[in-house]
């Protein structure tokens, strides 16, 4: 079984990239709105994943995308039959311009109260100008400044009509990177749901000597801590890229077991992102460039 995780690892490798270094145009391509599972469904483009988790009491979305993403987000949220303006709780993964940028209209659309961990609260409410990597390089980086209504902290729940999402905070990517966790039935069975915040480290994150982030390397070793103790058994994340999407996708449409329960992927993609980690780690450390 190591050998296989390890040989998958290696192949996801090829696969896996930061979201900084992938071709923008994906997150304004459009992707076919699906069911993943039980109350869960993905609303999101090709490159900018978004989650719609739905209940008996209104929706939660987790994440809101670009600016330019939240008309895309309602309609396919309607295409799968339910009202965008039921959206009552949006999450993000982390406050980065592809995952919150569309806050503020997401917000004035539907009046959804803004759950964002405590470490990323002042990102957001600064319209990322206070990111510790990208606050001072101004572009595409920054957006609308967006108050939040709840700050969360590490175990935090969020509660909807019965649906319960535990918030992990799995910092480095960003201070406040969040891992959301659920539970789910599904053929008589309880399943673990997880969506990955993000374990990567973006091209030109300083590891050593950071001096806008001096535990940077300890939180990124506290998120593999996590991410290596979490049960799972469906595997999604703040990009499509990091479980796989268009193959499962297309598995999906073609019928047969769900291609979302997949723990051996999940384990396979955490081992892939902390050997790099390491790798980039080490480089640093030897005195090699970011």
């Amino acid at each position: 079984m190591f050998r296989k995780l390890v040989q998958t690892a290696t192949l996801l490798g090829l696969l896996f990239v930061a979201p900084a270094a992938m071709a923008a145009d994906t997150y304004l391509t459009p992707f076919p709105a699906h069911h993943i599972i039980a109350n869960i469904y993905y609303v999101g483009t090709k490159g900018q994943a978004n989650y719609l988790i739905a209940t008996p009491a209104g929706n939660i979305l987790v994440n809101s995308g670009l600016e330019q993403n939240p008309p895309m987000i309602k309609d396919s949220i309607e295409k799968l039959g339910f009202k965008y303006s039921d959206t009552k709780i949006l999450l993000i993964s982390h406050a980065h311009f592809d995952h919150d940028a569309g806050s503020a209209q997401v917000i004035k659309d539907t009046g959804a109260k803004y759950e964002v961990m405590d470490s990323d609260v002042p990102v957001v409410e600064s319209g990322g100008k206070l990111d510790f990597n990208y606050g001072d390089q101004g572009g595409k980086n920054l957006y609308p400044a967006t108050k939040v209504d709840r700050v969360l902290h590490d175990g935090d729940k969020v509660s909807l009509g019965g649906t319960v999402l535990t918030a992990h905070k799995t910092p480095g990517h960003t201070k406040g990177c969040t891992t959301w966790t659920m539970q789910v039935q599904d053929g008589g069975k309880t399943l673990n749901v997880v969506i990955v915040g993000s374990p990567n480290v973006n091209p030109g994150y300083i590891l050593v000597g950071n001096k806008k982030y001096p535990g940077i390397v300890q939180d990124y070793e506290k998120t593999f801590r996590v991410l290596n103790s979490l049960p799972v058994d469906v595997f999604l994340g703040a990009h499509g890229d990091y479980y796989g999407l268009d193959a499962k996708y297309a598995k999906l449409t073609a019928g047969g077991t769900n291609p979302f329960i997949d723990p051996d992927g999940y384990k396979a993609y955490i081992a892939n992102r902390e050997a790099a980690f390491r790798k980039n780690l080490a480089r640093q450390q030897a005195g090699g460039k970011p």
